[in-house]
């Protein structure tokens, strides 16, 4: 075997060197590390999400109640309760819309619900159930035992600035809502 140039030997380093860092970022890529991965988006079909340090693009929401399609869908960050709506096929005939914020932006882990009209009312009755905290108004809050129309309008205002509320626990950092108030809307409410 012919014995290499001192040159010959510089080239052959430079490209395994190269080679050496090519595979190094093809494994990098492997680990997930910005690459995109495919997602349930709730009706079957299958999207790529991208994904930047392993952290996900998108929010999971429990939709129920007078929808085409109750269930759980995964929904671009920044997505509002209206697009949450939708994708659960729309709401159905007998839909209280006007008792959901449609425009609230949807919270990871969020329940949606849309409520049934009330009979003979054309609208929901108080006291028939839980009301969802992601999606009630200031009049719906204050049928709650225990809070009134500006401690109401303090939970509607602290939901919006958070982007929507995971849990009813997170209402402890409202100011006036103390241990007894938080048990009243443990019984109220609904994530």
């Amino acid at each position: 075997m012919p014995e290499l140039s001192r040159a010959q030997l510089v080239v052959y380093g430079a490209i395994a060197v190269a080679l050496l860092l090519v595979g190094a970022r093809a494994i990098r890529a492997e680990q997930g590390v910005g690459s995109a991965f495919p997602v349930d988006v709730g009706d079957g079909s299958k999207v790529r999400s991208f994904s930047v340090s392993g952290q996900s693009s998108d929010v999971v929401v429990h939709v129920a109640g007078a929808v085409g399609r109750p269930g759980v869908y995964r929904l671009p960050v920044g997505s509002r309760v209206n697009d949450a709506v939708r994708r659960a096929g729309g709401a159905a005939a007998a839909a209280e819309l006007e008792a959901v914020n449609l425009a609230a932006r949807l919270a990871d882990g969020q329940q949606v619900v849309v409520p049934v009209r009330g009979p003979g009312r054309g609208g929901s009755v108080a006291g028939e159930g839980p009301i969802s905290l992601g999606t009630a108004t200031v009049e719906q809050l204050d049928t709650i035992e225990g809070i009134g129309p500006v401690t109401a309008q303090d939970i509607v205002e602290f939901r919006d600035r958070h982007g929507g509320l995971a849990s009813v626990e997170q209402l402890d950092q409202i100011s006036g809502i103390g241990p007894a108030t938080m048990e009243s809307l443990r019984a109220g409410l609904q994530p």
